[in-house]
């Protein structure tokens, strides 16, 4: 339900009452526009058969599946065409080698759903060290970010009777040893943000009920979130509590050893730092320029003489216009780093020493394609995955031992898993462009499509342009069946807003800045119609969540470049998002309807209020969300839909009752989710094929 009740703004909105999630007026309406939408894109053979291609590709037992590693097992969870709801397996890394590894069922979440008569997706897991024997499992009724959580005995594969285990709530849990665990769940009156997330950090001892867990540390009612953990490397067990401040700031305290007196002690960054620690070494990426050093910066420092006021850092990595810190990860004496350049992977090993850092490169990953550590152990060796994609190349993991004599020349490693092709790339091209938004800063994107085109065909255009997410290269055989298959062009967009040069990039369009994330989008649609690629009637674009409020913001801003529109799970009333679900954690990113300094621009940014009669007409538009998505509250979908509907404008809903802020929970919902998209959308591009 929506965090106030609706009833408050009658005059305001004539369509709050949409905003009751389960409300029956409101589910009566959602089945009727489902029922609607069915019945105009659902309906043929056509739609059958491109169904059942997605399908296949989404179950297709070639799939690469990734690891994580826990002591001497490799733990994965799986779904596929007889494990709807998806099934968690461990197996050996002598297995794993294999073209077919033998898998331990550990949990069968299809055999748990049936006997409990609930709809479980799976949440996750934590494994206690170092005997992992014991896991707490984290389950979700039906995609929604809020989970249960219970104890699994890995020895006799079964729930614990009488171990831990947590209601219904967007938890925070983590393991400190076999008698106790670090929990943040609702408590009560007090115990959650305004977002839904918790606030007391508690400390709970087996046995115990749960409303007696000590606290150890509570944050402040404005606060977004609050979590406490343990760090079991052995020679550095410590604890630590975390502050969430907002989206973007936050603080990090350590513990003072377990049974002594003390207050937390904070490790003394800027509050848009983020942090992280690993054995001796304390690594620092500064959002705004520090020490001397830019935004964007990879900082390692010595834990131990930085809280004893030292602030030497070694720069493990120093940003350009055009690069970009994209992740790090360690192995026992080494740090795999990645970085971008125009939105393409770079890869290195680094190695502490007396000397300093030594650095070598990582090759072996292709041009315009993007590469990942999938794992690690950082206990135990120097072993590490390596994971690689491209648009039309098909994701590859590699292994490798960092340090080890060759690296720099082997590359990334020996070839472990390779995933079959599942489209037909003959004829087909990457490219990369960039298109000039009206400040004049270069905008890249990626085009996919025939190589050899006589001119504009019909083409998908997608982005995202918030929360520092990068748009980079990656292989979807869904993309490449129900669209370049046909002869259909893709084009990735790297907007402001996003990560894909860094928090300056992000930071870009802030706020009231936003809409630099909306005229770059606008710039790459006009550079691909002037280039020839495609026209304004042959020109779709998707996008999901914050890409949602983008897709919103081309419809009522540009629509006469576009000739349909998609939007997931979207974000679309700018002036009540953060009084729905988790809207509130968003204001960092937005700004804050209830400050009048704010509420200007996101009116101005607001697609639902920008929604007009008159002037240019609207492309089609598609929207999808879930019933059960409780971070993006449906609602936005739903209203949209209505008024765009009393406007006069052509609109498409469907609501699943299920799928979480994904969508979709299993490979069936996915693959009618993307079907309904892909059959809307070359319909209306390609009239007459």
């Amino acid at each position: 339900m929506s965090n106030e009740d609706p009833s408050v703004e009658p005059a305001a909105d004539p369509y709050l009452w949409l905003e009751e999630v389960t409300g029956e007026a409101a589910l009566g309406w959602v089945r009727e526009r489902n029922a609607e939408t069915v019945a105009a894109l659902a309906g043929t053979p056509a739609f059958k058969v491109l169904e059942t291609g997605i399908r296949e590709v989404l179950d297709d037992d070639g799939r690469i599946p990734y690891v994580v590693r826990r002591g001497r097992h490799l733990y994965n969870f799986w779904q596929d065409a007889d494990h709807v709801r998806g099934v968690w397996r461990r197996t050996t890394p002598e297995e794993y080698a294999t073209d077919r590894p033998a898998w331990e069922t550990l949990l069968d979440l299809d055999a748990l759903a049936a006997a409990e008569g609930e709809k479980w997706a799976w949440a996750g897991s934590s494994v206690l060290a170092p005997e992992y024997r014991h896991a707490l499992v984290m389950l979700s009724r039906d995609g929604a970010d809020a989970c249960v959580v219970r104890e699994f005995d890995l020895g006799t594969l079964e729930f614990v009777q009488g171990g831990f285990e947590v209601p219904e709530a967007k938890t925070r849990i983590g393991w400190i040893d076999h008698d106790r665990v670090w929990i943040g769940t609702d408590f009560g009156p007090g115990s959650m943000s305004g977002s839904g997330y918790p606030l007391q950090v508690r400390r709970w001892r087996r046995g115990t009920a749960l409303h007696e867990a000590e606290t150890v540390y509570e944050g402040l009612p404005s606060d977004l979130s609050a979590s406490g953990w343990h760090d079991d490397t052995p020679g550095f067990e410590r604890d630590f509590v975390h502050r969430q401040i907002d989206f973007w700031k936050q603080e990090l305290f350590l513990l003072p050893e377990d049974g002594s007196d003390g207050p937390p002690l904070k490790i003394d960054v800027p509050d848009d730092a983020g942090t992280s620690v690993h054995r001796a070494w304390l690594l620092v990426t500064p959002k705004t320029p520090w020490l001397g050093h830019p935004a964007g910066s990879l900082l390692a420092f010595d834990l131990d003489a930085f809280l004893a006021g030292g602030r030497e850092a070694a720069v493990l990595f120093t940003p350009d216009e055009r690069t970009a810190l994209a992740g790090y990860s360690w192995t026992r004496h080494h740090l795999v780093l990645g970085t971008t350049a125009d939105v393409t992977s770079r890869m290195e090993v680094l190695t502490p020493g007396p000397e300093g850092w030594r650095r070598a490169p990582l090759p072996g990953v292709p041009p315009l394609s993007t590469a990942w550590v999938s794992c690690t152990d950082p206990d135990v060796d120097d072993d590490y995955f390596l994971g690689v994609s491209g648009f039309l190349q098909p994701s590859t993991l590699y292994g490798g031992t960092a340090g080890a004599d060759g690296e720099g020349e082997a590359g990334a490693g020996r070839t472990v898993k390779q995933a079959p092709a599942l489209f037909d790339t003959a004829g087909l091209a990457v490219r990369r462009h960039f298109a000039t938004s009206p400040d004049g800063t270069r905008v890249p994107y990626f085009v996919v499509g025939p190589e050899d085109r006589p001119g504009p065909g019909p083409t998908l255009l997608s982005g995202y342009g918030g929360f520092e997410v990068s748009q980079a290269p990656y292989y979807s055989p869904v993309t490449g069946r129900a669209w370049l298959a046909r002869g259909g062009t893709y084009v990735v967009a790297g907007i402001r807003g996003g990560g894909e040069y860094g928090p300056s990039w992000h930071r870009a369009a802030l706020g009231a800045d936003r809409v630099r994330a909306f005229d770059d989008f606008a710039a790459v649609a006009r550079d691909l119609i002037a280039r020839g690629i495609t026209t304004p009637a042959q020109l779709g674009i998707e996008g999901g969540s914050n890409g949602g409020l983008l897709m919103g913001a081309m419809l009522t801003r540009h629509p006469e470049l576009f000739g349909a529109v998609v939007a997931h799970v979207p974000l679309l009333d700018m002036l009540r998002f953060h009084r729905l679900l988790a809207g509130a954690s968003w204001i960092a990113e937005y700004g804050d309807p209830d400050d009048p300094a704010d509420r200007r621009h996101l009116e101005e940014i607001s697609p639902y209020h920008q929604v007009r009669a008159g002037g240019a007409p609207y492309p089609p538009l598609l929207l999808l969300t879930s019933t059960r998505d409780d971070r993006v509250h449906p609602g936005h979908a739903r209203k949209m839909a209505a008024r765009l509907r009393e406007h006069g404008h052509p609109v498409l809903f469907h609501e699943h009752l299920g799928g979480g802020h994904a969508g979709a929970t299993d490979h069936g919902q996915t693959a009618f989710n993307e079907a309904l998209v892909h059959t809307f959308l070359w319909d209306r591009l390609t009239p007459g094929r």
